[in-house]
């Protein structure tokens, strides 16, 4: 079984720098998930590791393209150094959408992933934000991970969110909103909403989470929704099949 998880700037970055110890706590889950499957992590990041060395205003769009160019290298290192205290080696991919538009280099990345795999590497990719203008504007990992995913042939998505997963309405305004654990379908409107990131590094919400679902939902695939600050959720439902927290974004034809 193949499972990509993918990791939010909101996770990863705390007070314009990266957050060491979720990384830390982040690797030894992703550890113990390499025991059972194979896994790709999807990584934001890099704009807010840039952010750390050089403080430039991140809505010019050089210059937030210079704060990747700048923090991925340093996501790598920080993520190399933690990976090598299980002995796993981690291999940095850079992709953007244009990259899933062609058949021949979708194929290219395919056969690459699929030899890291193979030799048990863990593939690192985020967004190539340096040439991808216009997905760093619209676009976001969220979307990213899921067309990983699919092309990549994942059997699951988990996304790892300061979002714990979908409510039935707003649990910020509303005390007695509830979780939704499964999820089938995703309403027309919800995917209409303002798109609301409330961390200033991230570039979506809520939306481009269901966004990312409803991809995974309309290509027969699985999509897991859970909080990246408390990996309980996440441990539960990955590594002991127990769906306590979170959202399970699942087609109708798999209940």
């Amino acid at each position: 079984m193949r499972v990509v998880v993918k990791v939010g700037s909101a996770v990863l970055t705390e007070n314009n720098r990266l957050a060491k110890e979720r990384m830390a706590n982040l690797v030894d889950f992703l550890y113990a998930l390499q025991q059972r499957y194979e896994v790709i992590l999807v990584s934001s990041g890099a704009v807010a590791a840039g952010y750390t060395k050089l403080k430039l205003d991140k809505r010019v769009i050089a210059n937030k393209q210079a704060l990747a160019a700048i923090g991925q290298p340093q996501l790598m290192i920080s993520y190399q150094r933690k990976f090598e205290r299980y002995g796993i080696t981690v291999a940095q991919v850079l992709l953007s959408a244009d990259d899933f538009d062609s058949r021949k280099r979708t194929a290219h990345a395919k056969n690459a992933i699929e030899v890291l795999l193979g030799n048990r590497v863990i593939p690192i990719i985020n967004e190539n934000d340096v040439t991808a203008t216009e997905e760093l504007v619209f676009g976001d990992n969220d979307q990213l991970s899921a067309h990983v995913a699919y092309y990549f042939d994942a059997d699951m998505l988990a996304i790892l969110s300061d979002i714990d997963g979908l409510y039935d309405k707003d649990p910020k305004k509303h005390k007695d909103a509830k979780l939704l654990k499964v999820v089938h379908t995703i309403p027309k409107e919800l995917l209409e909403s303002e798109c609301n990131p409330t961390y200033s590094f991230a570039t979506g919400g809520i939306v481009t989470k269901l966004k990312a679902a409803k991809f995974m939902l309309e290509h027969g695939r699985k999509m897991f929704l859970a909080s990246g600050f408390d990996l309980d959720d996440a441990k539960s439902f990955l590594l002991q099949n127990r769906h306590i927290g979170g959202t399970l974004f699942i087609p109708k034809d798999e209940v």
